[in-house]
């Protein structure tokens, strides 16, 4: 789905108008009417607006035009489970498991390593399997790379 298409969907969800909708962002309704016509896209600042007005991810405005995955613990992440910072807005880096309110759950990758197999691990996915397969992946990803 197109940027344009999403805001006009999500602006008909909560049931405002085009005039409503640029009030609460501090744009004009000729703005609005821009976006949905797929004329322009709403500047990087307005984004985070309606990212917070409608509690969606900015990459889900953007149409989800990045794969995006948690870099703590590798998985793919949603609007529903992206973390978000102590002010509302979403972090779209981290899981709300791995990193909620500000902070990170996870102390060490050993840690998460040694949640993850207890929790991943089942008949087709052996925790040997499990482990060797974390002790690869979980290292690569940004958070651990520090």
């Amino acid at each position: 789905m197109e940027t344009k298409d999403i805001i006009l969907e999500l602006r008909t969800k909560k049931g405002y108008s085009q005039d409503e909708l640029a009030e609460k962002l501090f744009v004009t309704r000729q703005a609005v009417s821009r976006w949905e016509n797929g004329e322009t896209v709403p500047n990087t600042e307005t984004l985070k607006l309606l990212s917070k007005l409608f509690d969606v991810s900015i990459n889900t405005l953007l149409g989800s035009p990045r794969t995006l995955i948690c870099q703590c613990c590798g998985m793919p992440l949603e609007d529903e489970n992206i973390s978000k910072e102590p002010d509302g807005d979403f972090n779209e880096d981290y899981c709300k498991w791995c990193y909620t309110d500000g902070k990170f759950i996870y102390t060490s990758a050993e840690q998460l390593i040694d949640f993850l197999v207890e929790h991943m691990s089942n008949k087709d996915f052996p925790p040997e399997q499990a482990r060797a397969y974390f002790s690869e992946s979980i290292p690569k990803l940004k958070h651990w790379q520090k």
